[in-house]
């Protein structure tokens, strides 16, 4: 009678758990790609195809859905906006957390204790709860200016909610770039500087160029935050300057009530291709920094 071997028993133990990895990832594949690949085809579908049969294939592909949605429904304006929003806050983001980032892994200042502490305070604070306490602040600066400027600033402005977005992103960003500048060797800089780099210099052509793994991670985070975003918009956009996420409900509302949801998913893909393009764009080396890959 033959007996496993410790070394054939743990070959096939591996075998049977890999097997069952790939079962769980391919089911959960399916469950995220099947209502995907709907919305998809129920855009491109009339009227008449959908209410005959929602999960048939489509006869044709019908532009007009996104025509409607893009023009009519004003997603294009939406559209644009959340684009420079998006853009700007992660302009905005990048440009304040990576110095800062920098000076906290490698400078050593009075109050620097505190400063950390405040930073990883600021990753259990959702932002969503205080929305409300911001409306009211920046409510209170457009009072303050109503003999200046009657119409207002704070409120209702593209460029404030961009910062807002940025400001309420930064101790995620600062946290997770001073933890990967921690780890790159000294030396490094320390190179640079006997080649007459200055610290600035040193940051943009040495540290950069290192932690774009890390900077890719963070860019993919926030710009899925923003542009996901409907509370903080619907808050302090409440006047016809909306973003995508915003305009999407109301055209939710409209074409519900004329049950013509061709209108409605074509709208549903407008907002989802621009996240599935910059996840694809930084891909890579998203998986370089999720796999902790070392310095070349």
């Amino acid at each position: 009678m033959a007996f496993l071997t410790p070394t054939r028993g743990r070959a096939a133990s591996d075998r049977t758990y890999r097997v069952l990895v790939n079962i769980l990832l391919g089911a959960i594949s399916l469950a995220i790609l099947i209502p995907v690949a709907w919305v998809f085809m129920a855009s491109i579908k009339t009227k008449p195809e959908f209410y005959e049969s929602p999960w048939a294939i489509p006869l044709g592909v019908y532009w007009e859905n996104f025509v409607q949605a893009f023009v009519n429904a004003r997603i294009g304006e939406y559209f644009v906006n959340s684009v420079l929003v998006t853009a700007l806050a992660l302009a905005i983001c990048l440009v304040v957390a990576v110095p800062a980032a920098y000076v906290m892994a490698r400078f050593d200042f009075r109050g620097k204790s505190v400063v950390e502490v405040l930073m990883l305070a600021g990753l259990f604070i959702n932002v969503n709860y205080i929305v409300i306490p911001i409306f009211l602040m920046l409510l209170g600066w457009d009072r303050a200016l109503k003999d200046v400027l009657r119409g207002g600033f704070f409120i209702d402005n593209l460029a404030v909610l961009a910062l807002v977005y940025a400001a309420t992103s930064l101790p995620f960003t600062i946290y997770l770039l001073t933890s990967f500048f921690r780890t790159i060797p000294v030396e490094y800089e320390e190179a640079a500087t006997l080649d007459g780099s200055s610290r600035l210099r040193t940051m943009v052509s040495v540290m950069l160029p290192l932690a774009s793994p890390v900077i890719n991670t963070a860019l993919l985070f926030n710009f899925l935050a923003y542009w996901n975003d409907f509370i903080i918009s619907l808050t302090l956009m409440p006047g016809e300057n909306k973003t995508v996420q915003v305009g999407l409900l109301n055209l939710f509302q409209a074409q519900r009530a004329a049950a013509d949801y061709g209108q409605l998913y074509a709208g549903m893909v407008i907002v989802m291709v621009p996240v599935i393009v910059f996840y694809l764009i930084v891909q890579r080396r998203l998986l370089q920094s999720v796999g902790g890959g070392g310095i070349k």
